[in-house]
């Protein structure tokens, strides 16, 4: 009865150590920890790295002192005050022209001649009322003797006087009227000569050779006198930017025809109306012109420059990559690698230094020739056989790139 019991419990105690070392096994591997999975991160477009920096020069983001400036178009114009017109009272037809548009003529020099027969019957009033008063002055001296003798009344006296002064005023009155019609009263003819009444430039004329003169009330001046040695600069600014201009700046102006000279202006005058089309209010200029290089009608370019200074950011022009509609410069970040990093670039200044408004700092280290760094970098991913644009390196956003960009 022992040995068979003995030998049907080994069996059993082997089993269960079998069951048990199974669970265990289920167990362990239960609370074995999950395998990790890697992921890897977007690559990065905007950073490029060079295996030699030393080929590329960095220069360091400065500040300067600069004033607020406001480039603007103007043209040219005569001064107001010294432009004379040249009429004529008198209707007729231009018989010789002696000046032409854009000539210069000298005070008394005549320009143009007319034949006029408003001067014709001023002529004829005026011998009429020499006669008369002639007639009258006879009769007072004839009358002035019969009084004398007692032959006529005093009445008759004080008629024959007032006659006489009748007769001079009109005659007066005749004569007055040849000479503001420009005649000589002792060179009696129906031509007269329009002579300049000052010395300057024509700068604009009406009358052609045989063409009707009409009066004042009618018809436009026969010519425009101007003294260009002083003149005016007109300029539209919009109502945006007339905070930045004031009465008394200066501004340097240069013409279309002439961009390498440079002319130091004032302003005198901003209209209190604006153009309702445009927007606009004119700045008048006023500027010498003792070369007369500036001709009424030229375009120029006017800077005005504020009277405060300011502090501004400024690198090379050269390191402002124009790109996509935005300014982008090549940062050094150490270690061969530059991240092209955008930047809101202001004007470029006559240094060719460039302002820069926002996106860096001053110290801040950038490529000097952002387009040299950008071509090497375009050759570079060409040679790798990109199937891409070779401007896919500058294109924001594009996860196609390498990370970073190897040249």
């Amino acid at each position: 009865m022992r040995l068979s019991i003995k030998f049907t419990a080994v069996p059993t105690l082997a089993a269960g150590l079998l069951l048990l070392s199974a669970g265990c096994s289920r167990n362990s591997d239960a609370n074995a920890p999950a395998p990790q999975v890697k992921v890897e991160e977007a690559p990065d477009p905007t950073l490029v790295e060079i295996d030699h920096p030393e080929r590329f020069a960095l220069t360091a983001v400065r500040t300067r002192k600069a004033y607020e400036e406001l480039r603007v178009n103007g043209v040219v114009a005569p001064d107001v005050a010294r432009t004379v017109p040249v009429l004529s009272l008198a209707g007729g037809r231009a018989v010789d022209i002696r000046a032409r548009l854009g000539d210069d003529v000298k005070k008394g020099q005549v320009l143009v001649s007319i034949s006029s027969p408003d001067i014709a019957q001023a002529f004829a009033d005026y011998q009429k009322s020499q006669a008369d008063e002639l007639l009258a002055h006879q009769q007072l001296v004839r009358s002035q003797t019969l009084y004398d003798k007692g032959a006529i009344a005093q009445r008759d006296l004080e008629a024959a006087e007032n006659a006489e002064n009748k007769a001079k005023t009109d005659l007066q009155t005749a004569l007055q009227r040849l000479r503001i019609l420009g005649a000589d009263p002792n060179h009696p003819s129906p031509v007269i000569e329009m002579r300049a009444p000052v010395s300057g430039t024509v700068v604009e004329q009406n009358v052609a050779g045989g063409g009707a003169v009409r009066s004042t009330d009618s018809s436009p001046n026969l010519f425009t006198i101007a003294d260009l040695s002083q003149v005016w600069v007109l300029c539209d600014v919009y109502e945006n930017n007339l905070a930045q201009v004031q009465v008394g700046d200066f501004a340097e102006v240069r013409l279309n025809a002439y961009p390498n000279r440079v002319f130091r202006a004032r302003v005198i005058n901003i209209s209190r109306v604006l153009d309702p089309a445009t927007h606009t209010a004119k700045v008048r200029l006023e500027l010498d012109n003792p070369d007369g290089l500036m001709r009424a009608g030229m375009f120029v370019t006017a800077t005005f420059r504020s009277q405060t200074e300011r502090t501004v950011m400024a690198v090379p022009s050269t390191a402002v990559l124009r790109l996509h509609d935005r300014d982008w410069v090549f940062r050094s970040e150490g270690g061969g690698k530059f991240r092209r990093t955008p930047i809101q670039a202001g004007p470029v200044a006559p240094d060719n230094s460039q302002e820069v408004l926002s996106g860096l700092s001053p110290g801040t280290q950038v490529v000097v020739d952002a387009l040299q760094f950008s071509n090497a970098a375009e050759e570079n991913q060409s040679g790798m056989g990109s199937s891409s644009h070779p401007l896919r390196l500058f294109q924001p956003g594009n996860r196609a790139s390498p990370n970073p960009t190897k040249v």
